[in-house]
């Protein structure tokens, strides 16, 4: 049953039509440009999991999952694959090794996965779950996070660990 939801998922995001040379604020996130430019900077860098790391409070509680979601959509337009989205943005210490655990055993069966993130200052897991992905990614929102914080959270976490950093107008 899992396996029919996500085919079913992956032909509704499924295409043949040309990306329409409209307003691109009017497509849906996943036939934008901006988006397709994004999905395939990242792409640039192998990865299986890829912790998708706020740059700081400021933005809305879900930020990164609607990242994360418009992400999964375009790497399924572009790949043909199904793509995981994990929203890591409410896990509590005690429910860590778990969701841990959930994220290798899909990158580990070839399997995509996206993690969306709280900001370190609102969730202690933060920094350890996107230390345990294979890359990270720092979602910048323009005007609303500060630079202390973007510096801390690339600190706290290794700048190593980051493949790059996208910046979203509010």
């Amino acid at each position: 049953m899992n396996d029919a939801r996500e085919r079913t998922m992956l032909t509704r995001v499924s295409s043949d039509r040309p990306i329409e040379k409209t307003d691109d604020a009017r497509l849906e996130p996943w036939r934008r440009t901006d988006w397709q430019r994004l999905w395939l900077a990242a792409r640039n860098q192998p990865w299986r999991s890829l912790a998708l790391v706020p740059g700081g409070a400021g933005g809305p509680r879900d930020f990164t999952v609607q990242i994360a979601v418009s992400l999964a959509r375009t790497g399924m337009m572009h790949l043909g694959v199904p793509i995981h989205v994990a929203d890591g943005t409410r896990v509590p210490l005690a429910q860590l090794m778990q969701f841990v655990q959930e994220i290798q055993y899909h990158s580990r069966s070839g399997d995509l996965v996206l993690v969306a993130l709280a900001p370190a200052s609102e969730n202690p897991t933060a920094v350890s779950l996107a230390k345990t992905t294979d890359q990270a990614m720092l979602c910048v929102l323009l005007n609303r996070m500060n630079t202390a914080d973007i510096k801390k959270s690339v600190d706290q976490i290794g700048q190593r660990q980051f493949i790059g950093a996208a910046t979203f107008h509010p």
